[in-house]
């Protein structure tokens, strides 16, 4: 069985955005039933409605930064109460007993989680539908509960953009006495700056912008290093660690190089296209080039209240369901400080 409830989305790659009705469950014993108060936009939802990736099946509800108020549960729900402020990810089920799930790291399920949008639903047969809606049903185990002092809009994107950039910069241990890069100041980058800045971490921004050097340090950062200035670049002080939070085609080499002996340059953001390594660069230093996908429930978790502790948000521009077509053009162009957020009240 299911219900209708609104929501916006789009029938094919070179189609705007545009309101549409989706089917969601009816809500089973372990479900929470939440209305969708806000949804960030992710570099993510843009690649996938626009099937850069070649995976996308239509029609396509995005929206995976979701943040609501719980209004139903099934009966065996324990972890949530009618009128809890939650939030819902990328990852809305998985296999729940191989050993990365065991381990709380869903996110590498080795039988396959299942994605908030555009994934097979298991439930109801066809694809899964995101944020971009009035409401949504999930499982309790993969919901967590927004802390209250947190700014709804402005917490949404931790559960994307925020998870992802915490949970390497915790497993590479960055912290006090380390150096920590991050390339590129965008949605993720800029959220890796106050959460490595908070972790204790001396931070180095990589930019190609030099107008961004104000605030990157507004941002936290200590240092800013313009990508195009050779000198610049040659002068940096070697790092321990550097998160690549860029989404295009870029040269990762230069980067490498700045790193110390045993130093990881890690990679979060997800570019269509292959990026080459130079493998003396690797071996140079006994160096590492690795990649991060978002975090675990547990870890999730961890982030929101690790955010409520140090007073950390998304710096978010606030917008009404009818500027999400001009909202996806603008990110194409890099033209947001730093993520989009969406009021979803404005569909009712």
């Amino acid at each position: 069985m299911s219900k209708e409830v609104k929501a916006f989305g789009t029938y094919a790659a070179d189609k705007p955005l545009e309101q549409l009705t989706i089917n969601r469950r009816i809500v089973a014993p372990h479900d929470v039933e939440f209305e969708i108060l806000y949804c960030g936009i992710c570099h993510s939802d843009l690649h996938t409605i626009r099937n850069e990736w070649g995976s996308a099946t239509y029609p396509i509800v995005p929206g995976h930064e979701i943040v609501g108020k719980v209004t139903s549960l099934g009966d065996s729900v324990t972890k949530f109460k009618v009128g809890d402020i939650v939030g819902v990810g990328c990852i809305a089920d998985s296999c729940r007993h191989c050993d990365a799930c065991n381990e709380g790291n869903e996110q590498y399920c080795e039988n396959g989680w299942t994605v908030v949008f555009n994934f097979p639903d298991k439930i109801l047969g066809g694809m899964t539908y995101g944020g971009f809606s009035q409401s949504i049903i999930v499982d309790e185990n993969y919901v967590l509960h927004v802390p209250k002092k947190l700014d709804l809009p402005s917490a949404a994107p931790i559960l994307c953009a925020g998870i992802t950039v915490y949970s390497p910069l915790k497993h590479w241990k960055a912290g006090i006495g380390k150096r920590v890069g991050i390339i590129g100041v965008g949605g993720l980058g800029h959220l890796a700056v106050k959460i490595a800045k908070a972790m204790g971490a001396t931070v180095v921004v990589f930019s190609t912008s030099a107008e961004k050097a104000d605030d990157v340090k507004r941002l936290g950062a200590d240092e800013f290093v313009l990508t195009k200035d050779v000198e610049q670049m040659q002068n940096t002080p070697k790092l321990d660690m550097i998160l690549d939070t860029v989404s295009g085609k870029h040269d990762v080499n230069q980067y490498l190089n700045l790193l110390k002996t045993d130093g990881s340059l890690v990679i979060v953001g997800l570019p269509v296209e292959p990026l080459a390594v130079r493998t003396f660069n690797l071996v140079h230093a006994r160096r590492s080039f690795s990649g991060s996908n978002i975090g675990g429930i547990r870890e999730t978790q961890e982030v929101l209240d690790f955010c409520a502790e140090h007073n950390i948000t998304a710096d978010i521009e606030l917008i009404s369901v009818q500027d999400i077509n001009t909202a996806f053009d603008r990110l194409q162009k890099g033209d947001v400080k730093y993520r989009f957020v969406v009021d979803m009240k404005t569909l009712r």
